[in-house]
Protein backbone atom coordinates (compact mmCIF):
# COMPACT_ATOMS: atom_id res chain seq x y z
CA UNK A 1 0.00 0.00 0.00
CA UNK A 2 2.94 2.24 0.70
CA UNK A 3 4.25 1.97 -2.49
CA UNK A 4 1.20 2.74 -4.09
CA UNK A 5 0.99 6.22 -2.20
CA UNK A 6 4.61 6.96 -2.93
CA UNK A 7 4.21 5.84 -6.54
CA UNK A 8 1.33 8.03 -6.93
CA UNK A 9 3.15 10.80 -5.29
CA UNK A 10 6.14 10.63 -7.40
CA UNK A 11 3.97 11.01 -10.65
CA UNK A 12 2.48 13.91 -8.83
CA UNK A 13 5.59 15.75 -8.38
CA UNK A 14 6.83 14.76 -11.82
CA UNK A 15 3.39 16.48 -13.37
CA UNK A 16 3.60 19.60 -10.94
CA UNK A 17 7.51 20.22 -12.52
CA UNK A 18 6.27 19.52 -15.82
CA UNK A 19 3.43 22.16 -15.78
CA UNK A 20 6.29 24.34 -14.71
CA UNK A 21 8.66 24.12 -16.68
CA UNK A 22 6.33 25.03 -19.72
CA UNK A 23 4.96 27.72 -17.53
CA UNK A 24 8.93 29.05 -17.82
CA UNK A 25 9.60 28.51 -21.70
CA UNK A 26 5.97 30.11 -22.31
CA UNK A 27 7.05 33.63 -20.50
CA UNK A 28 10.02 32.86 -22.32
CA UNK A 29 8.75 32.78 -25.60
CA UNK A 30 6.60 35.45 -25.02
CA UNK A 31 9.78 37.65 -23.85
CA UNK A 32 11.46 36.66 -27.28
CA UNK A 33 8.60 37.94 -29.03
CA UNK A 34 7.44 41.09 -27.12
CA UNK A 35 10.11 43.87 -27.90
CA UNK A 36 11.79 46.08 -25.66
CA UNK A 37 12.55 49.50 -26.44
CA UNK A 38 15.18 52.00 -24.68
CA UNK A 39 13.23 55.23 -24.51
CA UNK A 40 15.08 58.72 -23.68
CA UNK A 41 12.84 61.13 -21.96
CA UNK A 42 13.80 64.55 -21.74
CA UNK A 43 12.14 66.61 -18.67
CA UNK A 44 11.11 70.25 -19.13
CA UNK A 45 14.02 71.03 -16.67
CA UNK A 46 16.22 69.13 -19.14
CA UNK A 47 16.23 66.45 -16.83
CA UNK A 48 16.93 62.87 -19.02
CA UNK A 49 16.33 59.70 -17.90
CA UNK A 50 16.70 56.47 -19.77
CA UNK A 51 13.79 53.52 -19.30
CA UNK A 52 13.47 50.30 -21.08
CA UNK A 53 9.38 49.60 -21.92
CA UNK A 54 7.62 47.16 -23.64
CA UNK A 55 4.93 49.78 -24.56
CA UNK A 56 3.89 51.25 -27.67
CA UNK A 57 2.15 54.73 -27.07
CA UNK A 58 3.93 57.53 -25.61
CA UNK A 59 1.04 58.37 -22.75
CA UNK A 60 1.26 54.74 -21.70
CA UNK A 61 5.25 55.13 -21.18
CA UNK A 62 4.52 58.38 -19.22
CA UNK A 63 2.37 56.72 -17.08
CA UNK A 64 4.47 53.55 -16.48
CA UNK A 65 7.34 55.35 -15.42
CA UNK A 66 4.47 57.80 -12.95
CA UNK A 67 5.52 60.91 -15.15
CA UNK A 68 2.43 63.64 -15.23
CA UNK A 69 2.46 66.16 -18.36
CA UNK A 70 1.40 69.10 -16.22
CA UNK A 71 -1.74 71.84 -18.20
CA UNK A 72 1.56 73.96 -19.16
CA UNK A 73 3.55 71.51 -20.72
CA UNK A 74 3.71 70.29 -24.50
CA UNK A 75 4.77 66.80 -25.09
CA UNK A 76 6.26 65.59 -28.40
CA UNK A 77 5.57 63.67 -29.79
CA UNK A 78 1.93 63.75 -28.82
CA UNK A 79 0.33 61.81 -25.88
CA UNK A 80 -1.11 59.27 -28.45
CA UNK A 81 1.54 58.53 -30.93
CA UNK A 82 3.71 55.29 -31.14
CA UNK A 83 7.17 54.59 -30.96
CA UNK A 84 8.06 54.00 -34.08
CA UNK A 85 11.97 51.99 -33.73
CA UNK A 86 13.94 51.04 -30.81
CA UNK A 87 15.45 54.52 -29.86
CA UNK A 88 13.37 56.88 -28.91
CA UNK A 89 12.89 60.22 -27.43
CA UNK A 90 10.08 61.92 -25.88
CA UNK A 91 10.17 65.15 -25.33
CA UNK A 92 8.19 67.67 -22.39
CA UNK A 93 8.75 71.43 -22.31
CA UNK A 94 7.48 73.76 -20.51
CA UNK A 95 6.06 76.01 -23.72
CA UNK A 96 3.67 79.41 -23.59
CA UNK A 97 3.74 78.57 -27.31
CA UNK A 98 4.15 75.25 -28.96
CA UNK A 99 3.69 76.60 -32.41
CA UNK A 100 7.57 76.14 -33.44
CA UNK A 101 7.44 72.90 -32.30
CA UNK A 102 4.47 71.87 -34.58
CA UNK A 103 5.43 73.72 -37.38
CA UNK A 104 8.93 72.55 -37.26
CA UNK A 105 7.41 69.17 -37.45
CA UNK A 106 5.41 69.82 -39.94
CA UNK A 107 8.10 70.60 -41.95
CA UNK A 108 9.59 66.76 -42.23
CA UNK A 109 8.48 63.21 -41.28
CA UNK A 110 11.95 62.32 -40.16
CA UNK A 111 12.97 65.68 -38.30
CA UNK A 112 15.50 65.03 -35.51
CA UNK A 113 15.17 65.79 -31.57
CA UNK A 114 18.43 67.79 -32.00
CA UNK A 115 16.93 69.87 -34.68
CA UNK A 116 13.48 70.43 -32.38
CA UNK A 117 15.65 70.95 -29.21
CA UNK A 118 17.61 73.26 -31.22
CA UNK A 119 14.58 75.62 -32.72
CA UNK A 120 12.64 75.30 -29.03
CA UNK A 121 14.24 75.17 -25.91
CA UNK A 122 12.48 75.23 -22.48
CA UNK A 123 12.20 78.37 -20.31
CA UNK A 124 13.78 78.65 -17.21
CA UNK A 125 13.45 80.40 -14.24
CA UNK A 126 16.24 82.59 -11.91
CA UNK A 127 15.78 84.57 -8.74
CA UNK A 128 17.60 87.79 -9.13
CA UNK A 129 18.31 90.20 -6.68
CA UNK A 130 19.45 93.95 -8.34
CA UNK A 131 19.88 97.69 -7.92
CA UNK A 132 17.88 99.83 -9.62
CA UNK A 133 17.94 103.50 -10.19
CA UNK A 134 14.79 106.17 -9.18
CA UNK A 135 13.87 108.59 -11.35
CA UNK A 136 13.50 111.93 -9.85
CA UNK A 137 10.44 114.44 -11.10
CA UNK A 138 10.27 117.41 -12.12
CA UNK A 139 8.48 120.29 -10.19
CA UNK A 140 7.43 123.73 -10.30
CA UNK A 141 9.09 125.97 -7.33
CA UNK A 142 6.18 125.55 -5.85
CA UNK A 143 6.77 122.16 -5.66
CA UNK A 144 3.83 120.88 -8.37
CA UNK A 145 4.75 118.08 -10.61
CA UNK A 146 5.26 118.65 -14.13
CA UNK A 147 3.81 115.98 -16.82
CA UNK A 148 6.09 117.04 -19.68
CA UNK A 149 3.38 114.54 -22.08
CA UNK A 150 0.73 116.89 -21.20
CA UNK A 151 1.90 120.88 -21.56
CA UNK A 152 2.35 122.98 -24.28
CA UNK A 153 4.78 124.84 -22.21
CA UNK A 154 8.82 124.92 -22.13
CA UNK A 155 10.88 124.83 -18.71
CA UNK A 156 14.76 125.07 -18.02
CA UNK A 157 16.61 123.95 -14.76
CA UNK A 158 16.57 125.64 -12.70
CA UNK A 159 18.14 123.34 -9.62
CA UNK A 160 19.44 119.75 -10.66
CA UNK A 161 17.88 116.62 -9.48
CA UNK A 162 19.18 113.46 -8.29
CA UNK A 163 18.45 109.76 -8.86
CA UNK A 164 17.74 107.73 -5.96
CA UNK A 165 18.47 104.06 -5.71
CA UNK A 166 16.49 100.48 -4.57
CA UNK A 167 17.17 97.28 -4.50
CA UNK A 168 14.81 94.69 -6.58
CA UNK A 169 14.10 91.24 -6.21
CA UNK A 170 12.80 89.71 -9.46
CA UNK A 171 11.68 86.57 -11.34
CA UNK A 172 13.23 86.16 -14.56
CA UNK A 173 12.46 84.00 -17.00
CA UNK A 174 15.09 82.91 -19.84
CA UNK A 175 14.68 81.03 -23.30
CA UNK A 176 17.63 80.35 -25.16
CA UNK A 177 20.05 82.54 -22.39
CA UNK A 178 16.94 85.12 -23.69
CA UNK A 179 15.15 87.29 -21.06
CA UNK A 180 11.77 87.24 -22.10
CA UNK A 181 9.48 88.08 -18.60
CA UNK A 182 10.48 89.81 -15.98
CA UNK A 183 8.28 90.34 -12.63
CA UNK A 184 8.88 92.24 -9.62
CA UNK A 185 8.42 90.41 -6.33
CA UNK A 186 9.88 93.28 -3.50
CA UNK A 187 12.04 95.92 -3.55
CA UNK A 188 13.16 98.75 -0.77
CA UNK A 189 14.31 101.99 -1.26
CA UNK A 190 18.30 102.58 -0.48
CA UNK A 191 18.37 106.19 -1.64
CA UNK A 192 15.16 108.51 -2.02
CA UNK A 193 15.24 110.49 -5.33
CA UNK A 194 15.51 114.62 -5.17
CA UNK A 195 13.11 116.43 -7.83
CA UNK A 196 14.38 118.43 -10.20
CA UNK A 197 13.15 122.35 -9.94
CA UNK A 198 12.23 123.97 -13.30
CA UNK A 199 10.78 127.28 -14.24
CA UNK A 200 8.53 128.28 -17.08
CA UNK A 201 10.52 129.59 -20.37
CA UNK A 202 9.51 130.36 -23.55
CA UNK A 203 10.97 128.45 -26.93
CA UNK A 204 14.08 129.86 -27.63
CA UNK A 205 12.59 131.46 -31.47
CA UNK A 206 13.50 135.11 -30.76
CA UNK A 207 16.99 134.38 -30.76
CA UNK A 208 19.20 134.20 -33.98
CA UNK A 209 18.92 130.67 -35.06
CA UNK A 210 21.22 130.79 -37.12
CA UNK A 211 24.06 132.56 -35.82
CA UNK A 212 23.49 130.54 -32.64
CA UNK A 213 23.62 127.56 -34.54
CA UNK A 214 26.95 128.15 -36.26
CA UNK A 215 28.52 128.66 -32.64
CA UNK A 216 26.97 125.54 -31.73
CA UNK A 217 26.54 123.39 -34.15
CA UNK A 218 29.29 121.69 -35.85
CA UNK A 219 27.76 122.41 -39.75
CA UNK A 220 31.29 121.51 -41.16
CA UNK A 221 31.41 118.17 -39.27
CA UNK A 222 32.25 114.86 -41.01
CA UNK A 223 29.30 113.36 -39.61
CA UNK A 224 26.81 112.52 -42.72
CA UNK A 225 23.45 113.52 -40.79
CA UNK A 226 25.39 117.02 -40.14
CA UNK A 227 26.15 117.57 -43.78
CA UNK A 228 22.62 116.13 -44.92
CA UNK A 229 21.35 119.26 -43.18
CA UNK A 230 23.74 122.08 -44.34
CA UNK A 231 22.03 124.97 -44.97
CA UNK A 232 18.58 124.46 -43.20
CA UNK A 233 17.79 126.58 -40.40
CA UNK A 234 16.72 124.34 -37.21
CA UNK A 235 14.22 124.91 -34.76
CA UNK A 236 15.64 125.22 -31.39
CA UNK A 237 13.65 123.57 -28.61
CA UNK A 238 13.80 122.48 -25.33
CA UNK A 239 12.64 118.85 -24.86
CA UNK A 240 12.34 116.84 -22.22
CA UNK A 241 14.55 113.48 -22.90
CA UNK A 242 14.32 110.10 -21.77
CA UNK A 243 16.06 106.60 -22.73
CA UNK A 244 14.36 103.30 -24.45
CA UNK A 245 15.91 100.21 -25.32
CA UNK A 246 14.01 97.06 -27.15
CA UNK A 247 13.54 95.03 -23.79
CA UNK A 248 11.02 97.99 -22.79
CA UNK A 249 9.09 98.08 -25.83
CA UNK A 250 7.07 95.23 -24.53
CA UNK A 251 7.44 92.86 -27.11
CA UNK A 252 9.30 89.31 -26.76
CA UNK A 253 13.11 88.92 -28.29
CA UNK A 254 11.46 85.94 -30.82
CA UNK A 255 9.22 88.82 -32.28
CA UNK A 256 10.00 89.48 -35.93
CA UNK A 257 9.33 93.16 -35.28
CA UNK A 258 11.44 93.31 -31.72
CA UNK A 259 13.92 96.22 -31.96
CA UNK A 260 11.89 97.40 -35.49
CA UNK A 261 11.31 101.41 -35.12
CA UNK A 262 7.83 102.82 -36.74
CA UNK A 263 10.04 103.68 -39.98
CA UNK A 264 10.46 99.82 -40.03
CA UNK A 265 14.62 99.63 -39.75
CA UNK A 266 16.28 98.37 -37.11
CA UNK A 267 16.69 100.96 -34.06
CA UNK A 268 20.39 101.77 -33.48
CA UNK A 269 21.66 103.24 -30.12
CA UNK A 270 22.63 106.88 -30.66
CA UNK A 271 20.81 107.23 -34.13
CA UNK A 272 17.59 106.72 -33.39
CA UNK A 273 15.16 108.80 -31.47
CA UNK A 274 11.75 108.63 -30.93
CA UNK A 275 9.44 111.66 -31.25
CA UNK A 276 5.75 113.48 -31.51
CA UNK A 277 3.97 113.33 -34.36
CA UNK A 278 5.43 117.20 -34.84
CA UNK A 279 8.45 115.57 -36.29
CA UNK A 280 7.93 113.79 -39.38
CA UNK A 281 10.37 110.10 -39.56
CA UNK A 282 13.58 111.34 -40.74
CA UNK A 283 13.62 114.49 -39.37
CA UNK A 284 16.98 115.19 -38.11
CA UNK A 285 17.95 116.50 -34.71
CA UNK A 286 21.01 117.83 -33.03
CA UNK A 287 21.46 117.09 -29.41
CA UNK A 288 24.96 119.65 -27.81
CA UNK A 289 24.48 117.48 -24.43
CA UNK A 290 25.37 114.44 -26.76
CA UNK A 291 28.19 116.14 -28.51
CA UNK A 292 31.14 113.85 -27.28
CA UNK A 293 29.51 110.90 -28.61
CA UNK A 294 30.51 108.62 -31.45
CA UNK A 295 27.44 110.22 -33.16
CA UNK A 296 28.82 114.13 -32.68
CA UNK A 297 25.19 113.99 -30.99
CA UNK A 298 23.10 113.79 -34.32
CA UNK A 299 20.08 111.30 -34.53
CA UNK A 300 16.70 110.27 -36.77
CA UNK A 301 13.67 110.17 -35.79
CA UNK A 302 12.54 106.75 -36.65
CA UNK A 303 10.05 105.64 -34.11
CA UNK A 304 7.11 106.72 -32.29
CA UNK A 305 5.48 105.34 -28.86
CA UNK A 306 2.41 106.18 -27.03
CA UNK A 307 3.54 108.10 -24.17
CA UNK A 308 5.91 110.20 -26.94
CA UNK A 309 4.48 113.74 -27.06
CA UNK A 310 5.68 117.07 -29.25
CA UNK A 311 7.62 117.79 -25.85
CA UNK A 312 9.06 115.20 -25.38
CA UNK A 313 11.67 112.60 -26.89
CA UNK A 314 13.17 108.98 -26.47
CA UNK A 315 16.75 108.40 -26.86
CA UNK A 316 17.26 104.46 -28.35
CA UNK A 317 20.34 103.27 -26.41
CA UNK A 318 21.92 99.55 -26.07
CA UNK A 319 20.72 98.27 -22.99
CA UNK A 320 17.97 98.90 -20.05
CA UNK A 321 21.02 99.83 -17.22
CA UNK A 322 22.33 102.81 -19.77
CA UNK A 323 18.62 103.97 -19.85
CA UNK A 324 18.37 103.86 -16.16
CA UNK A 325 21.48 105.99 -15.60
CA UNK A 326 20.47 108.51 -18.64
CA UNK A 327 17.12 109.18 -15.85
CA UNK A 328 14.66 111.74 -17.66
CA UNK A 329 16.18 115.28 -18.42
CA UNK A 330 15.24 118.72 -20.25
CA UNK A 331 17.47 119.09 -23.20
CA UNK A 332 18.38 121.78 -25.85
CA UNK A 333 17.26 120.19 -29.08
CA UNK A 334 17.95 121.41 -32.51
CA UNK A 335 15.39 120.44 -35.18
CA UNK A 336 16.14 120.39 -38.49
CA UNK A 337 12.76 119.08 -40.28
CA UNK A 338 13.17 117.43 -44.37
Amino acid sequence: MKENEQASLSIKKIALITIMLIFILGIGVRATTTSLNTVKIILSDNYEIEVITTKKVVSEILEENHIIVLPTETVFPSLDAEITNEDYTITITSAENPTQIVSLANESENVSIEQILSNYSPIVEKMVTGTEIIQYDSVDEEGNIIDFNNTTKYYKTKKSGKLGRKQVVYRIKYQNDIEIERTAISESIIQEPVSEVVTETTEVSSRNATSYRNTTVPVKSTTELAKSVEGIQPKIRTLNASAYTASTCGKSPSSPTYGITSSGEKATSWYTVAAGSAYPIGTVIYIPYFANKANGGWFVVQDRGGAISNNKIDVYMDTYTECQIFGRRNLECYIYVP
